[in-house]
């Protein structure tokens, strides 16, 4: 797939997820297979401000190149400058209508703009404009279940001079619950000549097979399933390009990756900040291991560098005592 002058190979891009994706997390998703990394949630209005807190999410490490840095807000000329000040450092621009978030509903963002798509239309042209980078959008089912609400907006997107939409097929109000409809995806992918990235329910390179097999869809989407299984990005690599999956990593394997976290977590953000942002991607990295809820819990109370890295140790030897007992 190509966007712009980028070539996404192989097509498997990792989702945006606020308080999440931050530099390290998106650098190991980058080093397993993601042709691209999507930011969290990026404000305009904070941008707009000049809250370094905001800014300092559009410091890149150019080993997670190409970033693809996610915009929200309402006003579209606000936007606009947002996207202006953003593309000094991402290479590639993403306009949010799709979160579904409270308080991003409540200042008429993200999905809100579903309900508006003259507004809408006219924040991806506002942008289109200011920018040279590629602009795609990010959006949901509609504001209702209704399939037509993302043909329609795409429609405009593209007419406004988008240059891809991605797709999740939840409504407004369905947040992560029941399933995703990606006969919504087919839907948009015939009726735009863009491309489309299919995001929803890819769990395992098989289910990005079948979406692509059903959809059309250019390129996939990865987010919750690779929360401490960044691998899923080179088993879907793989599988699309017709080659023999690797074999999943094993326990040491896991337990390396999970250490390497934290002490790049620990450098970039210092010791207090990284501790308790790793505590969350601790737990993702234990699922299916023995001792993990116990572990799990350990985690929450960590303070330290120290203790992290002690308790992946003791998943390590329970994992091995587990295997030798057998």
């Amino acid at each position: 797939m190509r966007i712009g002058d980028l070539t996404i190979d192989p097509p498997v891009v990792l989702a945006p997820m606020s308080g999440i994706n931050d530099r390290t997390f998106r650098l190991l998703c980058r080093e397993h297979g993601a042709s691209v990394v999507w930011t969290g949630l990026i404000s305009a209005n904070a941008l707009h401000f000049g809250s370094q807190k905001t800014l300092d999410m559009l410091h890149f490490l150019p080993s997670e190149l190409p970033v693809c840095a996610q915009i929200f807000g309402s006003d579209p000329h606000l936007v606009a400058a947002a996207a202006r000040a953003a593309e000094r450092a991402a290479p590639l621009l993403d306009l949010n209508m799709g979160c579904s978030a409270a308080k991003v509903v409540k200042a008429r963002a993200g999905v809100a703009l579903m309900a508006e798509p003259e507004r809408a239309e006219a924040m991806v042209r506002a942008c289109v404009e200011a920018v040279r980078v590629p602009v795609l959008v990010k959006m949901r089912t509609g504001w209702t279940s209704r399939g037509e609400d993302a043909v329609a907006l795409s429609q405009r997107c593209e007419r406004a001079g988008a240059a891809a939409v991605t797709v999740h097929p939840r409504g407004a109000r369905q947040g992560f619950r029941g399933r995703a409809d990606w006969s919504v995806i087919a839907g948009v992918k015939q009726a735009v000549g863009i491309p489309v990235i299919g995001n929803g329910d890819v769990r395992s390179a098989d289910d990005a097979l079948r979406m692509r097999e059903e959809t059309g869809c250019d390129a996939v989407m990865v987010g919750r399933a690779a929360l401490g299984y960044p691998w899923i990005f080179r088993e879907i690599g793989a599988a699309l390009r017709g080659e023999e999956r690797p074999a999943p990593p094993s326990v040491d394997e896991r337990v390396a990756l999970a250490a390497r976290h934290v002490r790049l977590a620990v450098a970039d953000r210092g010791e207090k900040v990284g501790v308790r942002e790793m505590r969350k991607h601790i737990a993702w990295y234990l699922r299916g291991m023995p001792m993990a809820r116990v572990l799990r819990e350990r985690a929450n109370r960590a303070t330290s560098e120290a203790e992290l890295l002690s308790l992946l140790s003791e998943a390590r030897d329970a994992a091995s005592a587990v295997q030798d007992a057998r």
